[in-house]
């Protein structure tokens, strides 16, 4: 017998997303980025401070997008200039990814409006800190 809908996790974490991607999308739209390339920048940008200069298969594996479309959004930003590409010294074949002055200041301009989403939006949960460590347990690639 298949399980009521409103007892299925899967089921209620897809109506949980949609609704989170609604506002997030709605937050990003007057800086003119899409959610994916929020995340594409902002993890540039973040990478960036903490002394990294990705590659584009580094930043697709920290950011958890698929490489190809990395590759289509970063080219959108790049010609957005927000972010640029140098070849890597030590690989020439290999682009590094820096944000731009412009990029910088808008990937901190979009955290804050995510952020403030997320506050707002999560704010009925009254232990965000087990939440994000259930997060966690299921983000995390389980063996096989």
């Amino acid at each position: 017998m298949p399980l009521d809908p409103g007892a299925s996790p899967g089921f209620l974490l897809w109506h949980v997303t949609l609704r989170w991607q609604r506002e997030i999308t709605a937050a990003l739209a007057p800086l003119g980025l899409t959610h994916v390339q929020f995340v594409l920048l902002a993890t540039t940008w973040w990478m960036n401070t903490h002394g990294e200069a990705p590659n584009q298969l580094t930043l697709a594996g920290r950011a958890g997008t698929d490489v190809k479309m990395a590759s289509q959004v970063l080219r959108k930003l790049e010609d957005k200039d927000l972010i640029r590409r140098e070849v890597d010294r030590a690989d020439t074949r290999a682009k590094r990814l820096r944000t731009t002055a412009r990029g910088a200041e808008l990937a901190r301009e979009a955290i804050e409006r995510v952020e403030g989403v997320d506050a707002a939006f999560f704010r009925s949960v009254p232990d965000r800190g087990a939440l994000i460590g259930m997060l966690r347990t299921l983000a995390t690639p389980g063996p096989g």
